[in-house]
């Protein structure tokens, strides 16, 4: 495993030099500086490259743990995605036998208070 220069990176990574060493500066690329030279190794930079990949979940909505597909006709209407997963919650649920159905919740955040605006008792 011999290192690889910062020439040498930039080259594999298909990025300039100065960019190269700015993000190794900053810590954002995986180096070493020696001496006065940075070094890398290309087995660093390949896994470096492969988490800066896109998940490919967000290129279309996940069902059953695959990818599929927006049809829609009109994307600027239309949105792909939202969960159709089971929640850990329902399935713990599931596993002891509880009921899976969640009770509706109340919109409002608590009882309204009279601000003495009511007519006094006598």
């Amino acid at each position: 495993m011999k290192p690889l220069t910062l020439e040498q990176a930039a080259e594999f990574l298909h990025l300039h030099p100065v960019t190269v060493r700015d993000k190794a500066r900053a810590g954002e690329l995986p180096a070493a500086k020696i001496g006065k030279r940075w070094l890398f190794l290309q087995v660093d930079l390949e896994e470096w490259l492969r988490s800066q990949y896109q998940p490919r979940a967000l290129q279309g909505e996940v069902t059953q743990g695959r990818v599929t597909k927006c049809h829609s006709t009109s994307a600027k209407t239309h949105r792909c995605g939202g969960s159709s997963s089971v929640s850990t919650e329902d399935e713990y649920r599931k596993a002891l036998g509880l009921s899976t159905e969640r009770p509706l919740r109340s919109t409002t955040t608590g009882a309204r208070r009279n601000c003495g605006n009511s007519p006094a008792s006598a």
